[in-house]
């Protein structure tokens, strides 16, 4: 997950925002804890089970690139994610103009039940090594290798107890530092961790997803042998698209009273099993997909953003691979309303769910070489124009003022979703 974005520099010299825009605070990060502090700032979200890597440049040390992927929870693994982690950035850094003149290895995770934060950071130290080991065998010096869990930070490559003590050093309070003032002033915001993002997209559990796998079948039984039959298929896209119509201009009508898991549910709570598989099953066709991606701007993005995210909650059981379409159009939109760190993470998670979904692959590479998502948005924009010379913006998806709507009650216990 590379980017050529540069984050707040330790150089103080003019840098650019994690999402790519130009910043006029000048930040100098001098010590182990202001690098630890800024790390979510760089990312736009604080990166949890994350093994992270900052490509530095010049005397100066002005961040480049960045790659954040899992840590293997096979320690045999370890060695082969250094080599590829530590090619990826280098080699990408390479491609954009220069070799990085230095690394900073971040390696995060929460202690398990019943283990400290300093177990965690010893039994990572061997996953920091190999680290080093694999800069260092590409010219690349690691300059600095903190590990941070528990709330607390330790630098693997400073032996002075004095300023690195075993028992490691608290973290800043959020909010508190020099850093998350200037990310402030420049707008650069921290969209919670990035188990709580990956949560949020996670499927239904319990009786709701009995009932939504149970819709899913039925709605693969009715419709995909009409997709598949040509004389059919048109007829089977223009009912996902009006029903997707239908559900957004609900969504509409409906804005949640928060943010977060809450809004989820709420969302949730306003589309029913059955219209839900249908619009899933539906968006399997590659056609009806792309007229869905057109939906990424103005006062269409909010509600299909709304949607995309429960519908992938909704892909369930045997349907999980489904949840590849309606993520990737979650990161589409994510992305083309300037979202960027969001949408490398539910990109990512379209990969999971299907690694050869190739509108996730372009995008997903795309987005991470820092490409302007402009030219798609055009593209998108003039296929709907030839498709459509006459159209006019739906009117349903303006909502009127007045009391905030509740959610029709039935469809409340027929389709909740989950809080995650």
């Amino acid at each position: 997950m590379t980017t050529n974005h540069e984050s707040p520099s330790p150089s103080g010299r003019r840098s650019t925002s994690p999402s790519g825009s130009s910043t006029a605070s000048q930040i100098t990060l001098r010590s182990p804890a202001e690098l630890a502090d800024a790390l979510p700032y760089m990312l736009g979200f604080h990166p949890t089970d994350s093994l992270v890597l900052v490509a530095v440049h010049g005397e100066g040390g002005r961040f480049g690139g960045r790659l954040r992927v899992g840590i293997p929870s096979t320690p045999s693994e370890w060695e082969d994610t250094a080599r590829q982690a530590a090619e990826t950035l280098i080699r990408g850094s390479e491609r954009r103009g220069g070799k990085p003149d230095g690394i900073v290895v971040f390696l995060c995770q929460d202690p398990l039940a019943g283990e400290s934060a300093q177990r965690v950071m010893t039994r990572l130290r061997p996953l920091a090594h190999r680290l080093r080991l694999a800069c260092g065998a590409l010219d690349v010096p690691v300059m600095e290798a903190l590990c941070l869990s528990g709330g607390r930070y330790w630098s693997y490559t400073c032996p002075d107890e004095r300023c690195c003590p075993a028992e490691g050093n608290p973290m800043a309070l959020p909010g508190t530092s020099v850093m998350a003032a200037a990310a402030t002033f420049a707008g650069i915001q921290v969209r919670g961790s990035l188990k709580e993002i990956e949560g949020r997209l996670a499927p239904l559990e319990g009786t709701r997803a009995v009932e939504q796998e149970k819709a899913l079948e039925r709605a693969a039984v009715a419709l995909v042998p009409k997709i598949l039959d040509g004389a059919s298929r048109e007829e089977v896209g223009a009912q996902t698209l009006a029903t997707a119509r239908t559900l957004m201009r609900r969504l509409t009508l409906a804005p949640p009273a928060e943010t977060g898991p809450g809004a989820d549910g709420w969302d949730d709570a306003l589309l029913g099993h059955d219209e839900a598989a249908a619009v899933i099953i539906g968006l399997q066709d590659r056609e009806v997909r792309d007229i869905a991606a057109e939906w990424m701007e103005d006062e269409e993005a909010g509600p299909a953003l709304r949607l995309w995210r429960a519908l992938a909650r909704r892909c369930v059981g045997a349907y999980g691979e489904h949840a590849a379409a309606p993520l990737t159009l979650a990161g589409w939109v994510s992305w083309s309303t300037g979202d960027e760190p969001t949408a490398r993470i539910v990109l990512g998670l379209a990969l999971q769910a299907d690694a050869d979904y190739r509108f996730a692959q372009l995008l997903h590479h795309a987005c991470n070489e820092g490409i302007d998502p402009e030219g798609l948005r055009e593209c998108l924009r003039e296929e709907r124009r030839r498709r459509e010379p006459r159209r006019k913006r739906p009117p349903a998806l303006t909502r009127p003022p007045g009391r905030r709507p509740k959610p029709d009650r039935r469809q409340s216990r027929r389709g909740t979703g989950s809080d995650r």
